[in-house]
């Protein structure tokens, strides 16, 4: 559809355009012939190519009224795509959410993102007990990030067992499952405002005392200490006013301003430096001893000292393990370790 408008955007605007040079050219040329036979008076021919000027500026805006109408044709089409896309049960309230740390398990899941598609998951079982850290590594492709969206329901499982709490996701209430979660995205988003806006937007009615406390959490008091005023000043677009590792715990410190009782981090470290990814691995071991964590890495420096690691390699889980146990007994996890200068001497 948007190539038709363009189409017709392109082929309009032209049309247009030549057929006024051609009428004043056919204007002039009959009218002047005339004028030189004596047939029409010389200003008989100025009255025509008069009109002709205060034409073109009515048939142009006609022109592109047919183009604007053409384009919102398109996006009308358009949005009621998207309103007769299936949509998933309404989230609803969350209702009464626990503070405990919440246990994870898959049994025998698999699942794939349409039926023309390939198979993502292949039996995948694994178990994240309640409080510490359980992290998730592999190759790319492995099916990593895809637990996470089954976790947060975003996709149903063809078949197996995702529960948390030892119960079946499929029956919670969606709003409580997911208030039940935290969720820190690879690319973490700060939005234009001031820190502490940035902070308690999804959870608006937290009070001073835990917004210090998650502060200590999250290594974010000397960054308050600095800024000129301090939760209020602004922070700019994107977070231009915070470096990579400061985003990065602002959005760890905003997730846990909600209370989760299991936290989801994909790749929080992948954009960091050495000396920031060492500041996000402490504020990680801190936040493990209050909550589930669970953690997506390819950098395996991040999670080697997690209390269980989840192999993954095409959609399958290989081997679970701590860092040093999958040194021994697994070839992936020890090549990985390798590539990333990991391996004891």
């Amino acid at each position: 559809r948007g190539v038709a408008v363009a189409w017709w955007t392109s082929i309009a605007g032209i049309s247009a355009w030549v057929s006024a040079q051609l009428a004043f050219v056919a204007v002039l040329g009959v009218g002047g012939a005339r004028v030189a036979s004596g047939a029409l008076e010389v200003s008989s021919l100025i009255a025509f190519l008069l009109y002709l000027f205060y034409l073109v500026a009515p048939i142009g805006q006609m022109v592109q009224g047919v183009t604007q109408m053409q384009n919102g044709l398109a996006a009308v089409k358009r949005i009621r795509e998207i309103e007769e896309l299936p949509a998933e049960e309404a989230a609803g309230a969350a209702g009464a959410v626990g503070t405990a740390p919440a246990g994870v398990s898959f049994e025998g899941v698999a699942f794939r993102y349409g039926d023309d598609r390939p198979v993502v998951h292949h039996d995948v079982s694994f178990t994240v007990p309640a409080g510490g850290m359980t992290a998730l590594v592999g190759p790319s492709g492995a099916g990593k990030s895809t637990v996470f969206a089954l976790l947060e329901r975003f996709y149903e499982q063809q078949s197996g067992t995702i529960s948390v709490d030892g119960r079946d996701i499929g029956q919670w209430p969606l709003g409580e499952l997911r208030a039940s979660l935290g969720y820190v995205e690879q690319d973490a988003p700060v939005l234009d405002g001031s820190l502490r806006e940035n902070l308690v937007f999804a959870a608006p009615g937290v009070g001073e005392a835990d917004i210090r406390r998650v502060l200590a959490l999250t290594r974010l008091e000397d960054l308050v200490a600095r800024l000129p005023e301090g939760l209020e000043t602004k922070v700019g677009h994107r977070g231009i006013m915070l470096s990579g590792g400061e985003r990065q715990r602002v959005a760890i410190a905003r997730a846990l301003l909600r209370r989760p009782r299991l936290l989801l981090l994909d790749e929080a470290t992948s954009q960091l430096d050495a000396v920031n990814e060492l500041r996000l691995r402490e504020v990680i071991a801190e936040v493990a001893r209050e909550t589930t964590v669970l953690v997506i890495a390819h950098r395996l420096s991040t999670v080697t000292t997690a209390d269980r690691i989840v192999v993954m390699e095409a959609g399958r889980v290989r081997a679970v393990g701590t860092h040093r146990e999958l040194l021994d007994d697994d070839d992936l996890y020890r090549e990985l370790a390798a590539t990333q200068f990991l391996l004891p001497t």
